[in-house]
């Protein structure tokens, strides 16, 4: 048994908190998950729904009923009846809540009674009844893994326990005789039933007068659910916030001799998500996703897909091929989680042709990450599509463009575009997207990115030393590029949503780069800071000027070049800056974009390569930039998240007046005599 040592210093743990740089709380960090209130916050209703309810003589008695304890002897024990009640007052009960019961053979329930009946005596000289009414109101379980009266009035109620009506104190009374049978979600008849007994049972005590039980009583029950830790993409940023702050306070505790614990002290991780935006995001990318999803599946329908993938994962596997046993699986669907039932083939099919996407946002002046999609649903798919590294395809070329500008080339300087065969890597053929081609002319370095050319861009790649651009790779901070393929051009690199932000956040910032961070601030509960972010001297990777001329060429991008679907579609209105990405047979699609204060960015695919549009619907601008485009869309329509990022490039004239030439120039015999003729006619 606990002495009084023990019992003077009990401490409930407590759930850590994840805000929002908004303030809105979005993830729980806990061994269990508990809010921890104060004796002042716990409204009279609900003290009194307790008392009536659990322990009516509770304010009269020294920790132990005697009446009860008599009913419980002559009934329970001696009688067996299993019927006869409890008799645990609120004081015992807290005592079994706080440190449980050990099996002592036959004679357990006396046992374990007598125990509970000494402890509660010696709580009772160390605490007030208020104190105890607070212990157990923090401690008692809830079901759904949820501990205390804060949590449950977040979680059925998604409010604080102080703004609790007295119906719904009333429910969560309720649940406390069996929080699965009397569970308001799961089973609201019996929950309605019981919230009603309790009502009845305030008024039998006049804490409620008839009129009052009568009113309440007819009542519907009103829940409004709300489990942070459900969340179907938020999830993947809490997840992360998680294995960060691991990290820190590891570090802390080492540095500083401390031992904080995330899952039980009640730590505050205030971080730098905008859940409005982050709500606007994860809407965007659903609503794309269902959409694409019907058609993809009507192309793969067409053209067999699903039979040859069947087929490769027989030869894979000997135990799936002999495995043809129907089951029963939860799986994710955007209509809902639902049940399926088929093979282990059918259960892997439905996430193989599933469409998938990641959706990262992030500060470019300081690198702080605004939004973080991390795919469909983090409970049932927690693989982190924005830490997956996928093939980049065209949204790499700004990179080598920018290396370019870096080392002396000009907007207007001019590149061949005609198919050419390489020989000595292979006998390699590239070839531009639309399989064209311009033997007789070149083509302006600006015009080729805005329309992702690729024999331009390898033209290019082959005029520039292949060191400088593996140069600028690792100042991005970009994975080791091994071999020497002159394809690394066109994007044939693996890299993570992550890290394409990060570098595209170079462009934006004028050529200086910010690591992403996510969080802001770290307190107890106490509201004592114990890490506080601090501003990081950004690193120079491009010159001011480079980023200045890519920037003014991918802005191009949107108004005539593979972007412009965001004017001519969408009709959105703000300057902005932008890329495509398509990788080969249409595998994975992104779209970057961005101003001086935001970048936005887009991933979406299947998880196997082999599953994919055979057409332009899977291209970057059909496939990734609607996501961005409806994200923009929304902020638009808000003043101050307009103000806020929507902001103007500062670009000297100077510099959109270096990619004003002409986007095609003649080259041999015939081009000289017609820039002759031209000459002449002027």
């Amino acid at each position: 048994m606990p002495d009084n040592k023990k019992l003077s210093s009990i401490i409930n743990e407590e759930a850590s908190l994840v805000y929002s740089s908004d303030t809105i709380i979005i993830g729980k960090i806990f061994a269990e998950n508990r809010t921890n209130i104060k004796l002042e916050q716990i409204p009279n209703h609900l003290k009194k729904a307790l008392i009536a309810t659990e322990d009516k003589r509770f304010y009269s008695h020294l920790g132990y009923d005697s009446r009860s304890y008599l009913r419980v002897l002559f009934k329970s024990i001696l009688m067996r009846d299993q019927k006869g009640g409890g008799g645990s007052t609120i004081t015992q009960q807290l005592i079994k809540n706080l440190y449980g019961r050990q099996y002592s053979g036959f004679l357990n329930l006396p046992v374990n009674k007598i125990k509970e009946l000494i402890t509660a005596k010696r709580i009772e000289k160390i605490y007030t009844k208020d104190e105890i009414l607070l212990l157990y109101l923090n401690s008692v379980p809830f079901g759904e893994d949820i501990f205390g009266v804060e949590s449950a009035a977040n979680r059925f109620f998604n409010k604080s326990v102080s703004e609790l009506k007295v119906e719904e104190s009333a429910v969560l009374i309720g649940m406390l005789k069996a929080n699965t049978y009397y569970n308001p979600r799961l089973k609201p008849k019996n929950s309605l039933n019981r919230r009603n007994t309790v009502l009845q049972l305030m008024n039998n005590e006049q804490y409620l007068s008839y009129q009052a039980t009568d009113s309440l009583q007819k009542l519907p029950l009103t829940l409004n659910y709300e489990n942070v830790n459900l969340k179907t993409t938020a999830g993947y940023f809490v997840y992360q916030v998680k294995k960060k702050v691991t990290e820190i306070l590891e570090s802390v505790n080492e540095t500083r001799n401390k031992n904080y614990n995330l899952e039980t002290e009640g730590l505050e991780i205030h971080t730098t998500l905008n859940y409005s935006i982050q709500k606007i995001a994860e809407k965007a990318a659903k609503e794309q996703l269902i959409s694409k999803q019907k058609q993809l599946e009507i192309e793969l329908r067409s053209n067999s897909i699903k039979a040859k993938w069947f087929k490769k994962q027989e030869g894979k596997s000997l135990s799936l091929e002999k495995d043809k046993q129907n089951r029963n699986a939860e799986l994710f669907d955007w209509d809902s989680t639902k049940i399926i039932s088929g093979t282990k083939f059918d259960i892997l099919w439905h996430y193989a042709k599933m469409l998938n996407a990641s959706v990262l946002i992030t500060n470019p002046k300081n690198g702080a990450v605004i939004s973080w999609v991390g795919g469909n649903n983090f409970r049932m798919l927690p693989f982190d599509m924005v830490l997956s590294h996928r093939q980049i395809a065209s949204a790499f070329k700004p990179v080598l463009y920018a290396t370019a500008i870096e080392n002396g080339f000009s907007p207007c300087d001019y590149l061949e575009n005609e198919e050419k065969t390489y020989p000595e890597f292979e006998n390699w053929k590239p070839q531009n997207a639309d399989y064209s081609s311009t033997p007789d002319s070149k083509v302006a370095l600006w015009y080729a990115l805005i329309h992702s050319m690729n024999l331009p861009t390898i033209d290019l790649y082959f005029k520039l030393e292949r060191e400088l651009l593996i140069n600028s790779c690792k100042k991005l901070k970009f994975p080791e590029i091994t071999g020497n393929a002159p394809s690394i051009a066109l994007g044939t690199l693996d890299l993570s949503l992550f890290e394409i932000i990060r570098a595209y956040g170079t462009f934006a910032n004028k050529g200086e780069m910010n690591d992403l961070y996510m969080i802001s601030k770290i307190t107890d509960k106490a509201g004592n800071i114990i890490y506080e972010s601090k501003e990081e001297k950004a690193e120079r990777i491009f010159k001011t000027e480079s980023c200045q001329t890519l920037t003014a060429i991918l802005q191009q991008a949107v108004e005539q070049g593979t972007g412009s679907n965001i004017r001519n579609k969408y009709d959105i209105k703000s300057q902005l800056a932008s890329k495509t990405g398509t990788a080969q047979s249409y595998t994975d699609a992104w779209f970057i974009a961005y101003t001086p204060n935001i970048v936005f960015g887009t991933w979406v695919g299947t998880s196997e390569n082999s599953i994919h549009f055979n057409s332009g619907k899977g291209s970057g601008s059909s496939l990734a930039l609607p996501i961005i485009a409806n994200i923009l869309k929304e902020i638009e329509k808000d003043t101050q998240l307009k103000n806020k990022y929507l902001t103007s490039f500062d670009i000297p004239k100077e510099i959109y007046s270096s990619i004003q030439c002409p986007p095609y120039k003649q080259k041999g015999i015939k081009g000289f005599w017609n820039r002759l003729f031209k000459k002449k006619t002027k």
